[in-house]
């Protein structure tokens, strides 16, 4: 299984990014896409990796922390076994490396999003938002 993200870059302050994650590989141990949730974590320098949101394969739940509830928007194209994180008014402390994820078990419902959830990880696309 293999996630590739792109979309980061540099944006100002208030400004907006769209990621994607891409995901192939599937089907995988008898596993397809639509059998996994996808997230997405972030890390910025000096702090710890944390989950940012989710969204289910199920039934399509979705899961924000407050830091993005309200900014961030996540979905997915399961027809093209794509997952978007569209981030609007961004923040400087939003500057992070962003990582896609994948995992079978459902999202969480609330904080934290835990590593321990994770079976794969994508790479990471840099984003960083200039004040």
């Amino acid at each position: 299984v293999q996630l590739v993200e792109s979309g980061g870059g540099l944006v100002q302050a208030g400004g907006s990014l769209r990621l994607s994650c891409a995901a192939s590989g599937f089907p995988f141990a008898g596993f397809t896409f639509d059998d996994y949730s996808i997230g997405w974590f972030r890390q910025a320098p000096g702090r710890e990796r944390e989950g940012v949101s989710c969204i289910g394969s199920s039934d399509g739940s979705t899961y924000y922390a407050k830091a993005v509830k309200g900014r961030f928007t996540i979905s997915s194209d399961y027809a093209k076994n794509t997952v978007y994180l569209q981030m609007n008014t961004l923040k400087p402390e939003d500057t992070a490396v962003y990582y896609c994820v994948a995992h079978r078990f459902s999202c969480p419902v609330v904080e934290p999003y835990g590593l321990g959830l994770v079976d794969y990880w994508g790479q990471g696309t840099q984003v960083t938002v200039s004040s």
